[in-house]
């Protein structure tokens, strides 16, 4: 994304917040403007709902989109919900994020500041994520993924994910069920959040798995680029099953790993010791301590 345009019918509310908030969080190079198919006037609400977070919008005006050079647009998000939204007719990127027209309804000044609030605070959640996409470079090629899902009640769980997935779990036990689907490469287990200690057989992560040992450390240098958490460094680890594995965290903590799985080439070379094996140079510093193997 390079030129976005915010399109609605009236360019006097939505869109223009919209505008003032993009132009204001995201970066610097992207170009951001707004437009309607039957513009009218910049809604006073809005000025005054964008100036709580001090962001200046009072020189924003309403346009047609006829006006803007639309060959520059490279994405486009349309922000009508119950009107028909502009039509445009370019092959660009599209998103569709449907708010109410915070415009119609009471007439009482408060009912309408706390409308325009909403959509606001909306569209500014939405372009908080926008923002960190833009930001993020290009993500990994995966062939595989796997998961856990911490639930209260085992049986109950079991039950609704096998209809969900279709498909029996391939096996449980008193703590955990494991979902196995190949034709969707899903692995998923069902843990029990009792509290108790985990073994290494119960995966309280996402797994995502890669073609080979070089995009396992392909993907540590893309995560340290983007300024990613790096739980364990890229490393070759022996016991249970042979992978090769990077761990990151998440922004909330939970642990993410990226792992390739050993080419029997590749598995002839275990040391005797069988103690993992960093891949790249000066990050065996780099490990925290934790139980996972």
């Amino acid at each position: 994304m390079k030129n976005i345009l915010f399109l609605c019918v009236a360019n006097s509310a939505r869109s223009q917040i919209a505008e003032g908030l993009a132009r204001y969080y995201l970066p610097e190079s992207i170009q951001v403007t707004s437009a309607g198919s039957i513009p009218s006037n910049l809604n006073p609400y809005a000025i005054k709902v964008m100036a709580e977070l001090g962001i200046d919008i009072s020189q924003q005006h309403a346009k047609a989109v006829e006006e803007l050079d639309t060959h520059l647009v490279d994405a486009v998000i349309t922000l009508c919900a119950e009107e028909v939204c502009p039509i445009f007719s370019r092959d660009v990127q599209r998103l569709h994020w449907p708010l109410i027209d915070p415009a119609i309804g009471s007439s009482s000044s408060d009912e309408a500041l706390e409308r325009f609030r909403m959509v606001r605070d909306q569209l500014r959640q939405r372009i908080l994520v926008l923002a960190e996409l833009i930001k993020m470079p290009s993500g990994i090629d995966s062939i595989e993924s796997h998961t856990s899902i911490r639930v209260n009640d085992l049986a109950k769980s079991t039950a609704f994910y096998s209809w969900l997935l279709n498909t029996w779990p391939k096996e449980w036990t008193h703590r955990y069920a494991t979902f196995i689907r190949p034709d969707l490469n899903l692995n998923m287990v069902l843990v029990v959040s009792d509290g108790k200690e985990l073994n290494h057989d119960t995966l309280y992560h996402l797994g995502v798995n890669v073609n080979n040992q070089q995009e396992v450390i392909d993907a540590f240098f893309s995560a340290k680029d983007a300024g990613l958490t790096i739980f364990k460094p890229p490393r070759t680890t022996w016991k249970g099953t042979p992978l090769h594995e990077l761990w990151l965290k998440d922004p909330d903590g939970n642990l993410i790993e990226i792992y390739a799985r050993l080419t029997d080439t590749e598995i002839l070379t275990k040391p005797q010791n069988e103690q993992p094996t960093f891949l790249v140079a000066g990050t065996e510093a780099d490990t925290e301590d934790s139980d996972v193997n």
